[in-house]
C-alpha cells in the first residue's frame, strides 16, 4: 500500500535542501495529508485558505476525485509523476500528498520575491507612462496584456536553462507579426544548452549570428508602453523570468536613437530632438580623434584664433597629443566605472573629486591641457545623448582614437568607410540594420530621422513585412476639418 510517509520520503531522496517543507495535517476524521513547498516562494496563508482548510472535512475513506471536488483553486493541476512534482515545488507551486494515493494535487500559490512596479532608471519620461517591467514575468506580462486587448495576441513560453529551468515568454501578434519569425526565434533560443539564464542579455547574446560583433541585433525596453508599440509595429517580444530588460527583434539601428517621449511630444519638436542625438553621437565619437589629427597631422584645419588658444594652453605640456587624450580618455573611464560600482552617496563625492580636484590639478600641474579636458567632457555628455549605445559609441570612441593618433585622418576616412559597409551589409532577422536607409524605404523614412505626425504613419513599417499594414484608419471628419 502507499502510505503518506512513502511519498514524503521518495520526494525527499531527491529534494533533500533545508528549505524544501513538508507540512503534515489530518483531517476531522483522521485522513492524512502533506503540503510540499520551497520556503520563500509561496504564500502560506493563501495555501491555508484553498487547501488545508477545504481538506479538513474530507472523510478517512474518501478517495482521490472525491478530494478533487473540494478544492477550487484556480490554479490547480493533477500529478502522476515524481519529477514532474519536483519541478512544480522548485518552479514555487504546492505538491499536495494525499495518504493511500499515488497521485497528488498540485496547487498555484506562488508569491515569489518581487519589488513593485516603478519608472525605470534608464528610460525616464516627462512625458507619457511611467511604469516599467520589472523582475517577475508573469507581472511583466500583465502589463502588456493590459495594453493590448486582443485576442491575436500570442504568448509561447519556453523554458531555457538546465539548472535555472527560467521561463522565456515570446510575445507577437497573430497577422501582425511576420510568418515563421516566432518559431525560428524559438528555434535558435532552444539550440542554446546552458546551465542559468539570469538576464535577458543572455538570450540577446544566443540570438546574434555574429557573437564577436560591435553592434547588437536585437531592441531593449524597459517600459511597457516602448515593447507594446515595437509589438504591434510587427517584432516579436521576449520577455525573461528574473529581468527588466526586455527584447525585440527585428531590430533596426535608428530605434537607439528614438526616445521614449517622441510619440508623445509634437512632431516638430521630436524631429529636432531627433536630428540632434544623432549629431551629438557623431562629435561624441569622432571630437577627441580630429582634434589629436589636428594637432598632428592637419593643424591648418583649426581656425586661426581658436589655434593661439591651444597653443598657449598647450605650451610646456610634457605629454604628446595622442598620450595627453589618452591619459584624459582613461582618468574618465576609470572615474566613470568607479562611480557607478561604489555605494550611491560615496560615487557622488568620488565624481565632484575626480571632475574637479584631480582634473584642475592636473592642469596646473601641466599634464593635461584644458582643451584636453573640454573636448573629452563635451565627447562624454554627447554619447549619453543616446543611452542604448553608450557600449558601442564608447568602443567606436578608443577605436578612432587609436587610428587618428597613430594613422592620421586618411585612416579615419577609411575605418568610417569599412564601418558604413559593415554595417549595411547586416540584417537583423531579415531586416537591414541601417534600413529604412539602405535600401531606401520610403513609406518609412517618415519614422527614422524625421518624425511625421500621427496621420502619416497610419501604415505599419513596409520593412517588417506584415500582413496587417494598416494601424490607423483615417475618418471622415478629420478628413474635413483640415
Amino acid at each position: 500500500m502507499i502510505t503518506l510517509e512513502k511519498n514524503i520520503k521518495s520526494l525527499k531522496d531527491v529534494l533533500k535542501s533545508e528549505d524544501i517543507l513538508v507540512f503534515e495535517f489530518d483531517s476531522d476524521d483522521g485522513k492524512k495529508f502533506a503540503a510540499v513547498y520551497a520556503d520563500g516562494l509561496i504564500d502560506k496563508q493563501l495555501l491555508g485558505e484553498l487547501v488545508i482548510k477545504p481538506l479538513r472535512i474530507v472523510k478517512k475513506d474518501a478517495k482521490y476525485q472525491d478530494i478533487k471536488t473540494l478544492l477550487a483553486s484556480p490554479e490547480f493541476k493533477d500529478g502522476k509523476e515524481k519529477q514532474q512534482a519536483v519541478k512544480e515545488i522548485l518552479s514555487g507551486n504546492a505538491v499536495v500528498l494525499i495518504d493511500g494515493e499515488k497521485d497528488f494535487f498540485i496547487i498555484g500559490v506562488k508569491s515569489p520575491p518581487a519589488r513593485a512596479v516603478a519608472e525605470p532608471p534608464t528610460q525616464v519620461a516627462v512625458h507619457g507612462p511611467r511604469e516599467g517591467f520589472i523582475e517577475d514575468i508573469k507581472i511583466n506580462l500583465g502589463l502588456i496584456r493590459k495594453r493590448i486587448k486582443t485576442e491575436k495576441l500570442q504568448v509561447k513560453t519556453i523554458f531555457v536553462g538546465e539548472k535555472s529551468d527560467t521561463a522565456v515568454a515570446l510575445v507577437f501578434i497573430d497577422g501582425v507579426c511576420p510568418k515563421g519569425l516566432p518559431e525560428k526565434i524559438e528555434k535558435e533560443i532552444m539550440a542554446n544548452k546552458i546551465d542559468i539564464i539570469p538576464d535577458s542579455s543572455y538570450i540577446a547574446q544566443f540570438m546574434t549570428k555574429r557573437p564577436r560583433s560591435l553592434f547588437k541585433r536585437c531592441g531593449t525596453a524597459e517600459k511597457p508602453d516602448i515593447f507594446c508599440a515595437k509589438v504591434c509595429e510587427g517584432r516579436v517580444g521576449i520577455v525573461v523570468d528574473g529581468s527588466p530588460m526586455c527584447i525585440t527583434v527585428p531590430y533596426m539601428l535608428v530605434e537607439d536613437f528614438q526616445s521614449v517621449e517622441d510619440y508623445y511630444i509634437n512632431s516638430y519638436r521630436a524631429t529636432t530632438l531627433r536630428v540632434l542625438r544623432i549629431a551629438a553621437m557623431i562629435i561624441g565619437i569622432f571630437l577627441p580623434a580630429l582634434y589629436i589629427t589636428a594637432q598632428l597631422f592637419k593643424i591648418q584645419i583649426i581656425p586661426f584664433q581658436l589655434l593661439l588658444k591651444i597653443s598657449s594652453s598647450v605650451a610646456g605640456l610634457a605629454l604628446s597629443p595622442s598620450v595627453e587624450m589618452f591619459l584624459t580618455l582613461f582618468v574618465l573611464e576609470v572615474l566613470n566605472e568607479a562611480s557607478i560600482r561604489m555605494p550611491k552617496y560615496v560615487g557622488l563625492a568620488l565624481s565632484v573629486v575626480g571632475a574637479l580636484v584631480l582634473g584642475d590639478t592636473a592642469v596646473k600641474a601641466g599634464v593635461i591641457s584644458t582643451p584636453a579636458i573640454i573636448i573629452i567632457a563635451f565627447s562624454a555628455i554627447c554619447l549619453y545623448t543616446v543611452p542604448n549605445s553608450v557600449e558601442t559609441s564608447t568602443t567606436l570612441r578608443w577605436m578612432f582614437l587609436i587610428i587618428a593618433g597613430s594613422l592620421g585622418p586618411f585612416a579615419i576616412v577609411l575605418f568610417t568607410a569599412y564601418i558604413i559597409c559593415y554595417l549595411v551589409t547586416e540584417q537583423s532577422y531579415g531586416v537591414p540594420l541601417v534600413a529604412p536607409f539602405a535600401p531606401v524605404i520610403k513609406n518609412d523614412l517618415y519614422d527614422s530621422l524625421v518624425k511625421a505626425n500621427l496621420y502619416t504613419l497610419d501604415k505599419r513599417p513596409r520593412v517588417f513585412d506584415t500582413e496587417e499594414r494598416v494601424r490607423l484608419k483615417k475618418n471622415s471628419i478629420n478628413d474635413s476639418t483640415d
